[in-house]
């Protein structure tokens, strides 16, 4: 079987970044590296906090993002009628997982930020990175459903369950390992984010864990890319920086294995029984 050319030279250039990213940042990895405080103008020292605020952001927006993306897509799949509303609304939808992330960045700002009095805050941050995920957890999570054969569903309501009983025990539980998908794609999108955290929770230098959600945080895609273009000294913070990169890289690979893992889990779970 013929692989394509434009597959071999995206996987080779995928493959050159990740190398070159890890022969620069591998030395650099070490327990002090995770674990300590940044030091003398971030050239020195850990990214603890950075790996913290990153984990903060993580999970604020996905706990916001992901029960509001599955129960929309319940809604638009399962409620709602074929017609000019619908594909209004899957159009929309569409539009927004278009849209710049700076402009979510800009919209978090004066919403967030400023209208609702948030401040630069984990929970600002955590809620425009929400936002700017929700299209793509609506978009998956609808195609997990659609993807369900209706003979489930019409075997439920002939049993005598209720719509609700059906999509709870019938549809869900089928549809939840494609709706992991959304989830995958949630968290790979949220964890290199920069410009919507530079408008509403980022700290250039913070080099103390938060107490709440209304504190700011440091994050490693803000950091890595304050400690390559604006550090006090950009020369000898050049290793700190590929070990940043090299440690969001994995971040990013441990949290998508795992969801994977999980989805797996589920899709053989569903198929035994």
């Amino acid at each position: 079987m013929d692989i394509p050319i434009a597959k071999l030279y995206r996987d080779w250039n995928s493959f050159s970044i990740l190398g070159f990213i890890m022969y620069k940042g591998i030395g650099v990895i070490s327990w002090e590296f995770i674990s300590e405080m940044p030091k003398d103008g971030m050239t020195k020292g850990g990214i603890y906090p950075a790996i913290i605020g990153t984990f903060c952001l993580i999970g604020g927006s996905i706990l916001f993002a992901f029960p509001i993306g599955v129960m929309s897509a319940i809604y638009i799949n399962e409620y709602t009628k074929h017609g000019y509303f619908r594909s209004f609304i899957q159009l929309m939808t569409s539009n927004l997982a278009g849209i710049p992330s700076i402009v979510f960045g800009l919209f978090g700002m004066s919403l967030f930020v400023n209208q609702l009095g948030f401040g630069d805050s984990i929970l600002a941050g955590s809620l425009t990175l929400g936002l700017l995920v929700l299209p793509i957890v609506i978009r998956t999570t609808e195609e997990a459903l659609k993807a369900v054969d209706d003979n489930f569903r019409q075997a439920s309501l002939a049993l005598g369950a209720t719509k609700l009983q059906t999509i709870q025990r019938v549809t869900l539980p089928i549809a939840l390992p494609n709706i992991l998908t959304g989830l995958i794609l949630s968290i790979g999108r949220v964890s290199g984010e920069t410009a919507p955290i530079l408008f509403t929770v980022a700290a250039y230098f913070l080099p103390k864990l938060p107490s709440s959600i209304f504190d700011q945080v440091m994050a490693l895609p803000y950091h890595l890319y304050v400690i390559s273009t604006s550090g006090t000294n950009i020369n000898d913070s050049r290793a700190m920086a590929y070990g940043t990169a090299l440690v969001l890289i994995l971040i990013v690979l441990i949290l998508n294995l795992t969801a994977s893992a999980v989805r797996r889990y589920l899709s053989k779970k569903n198929n035994i029984n």
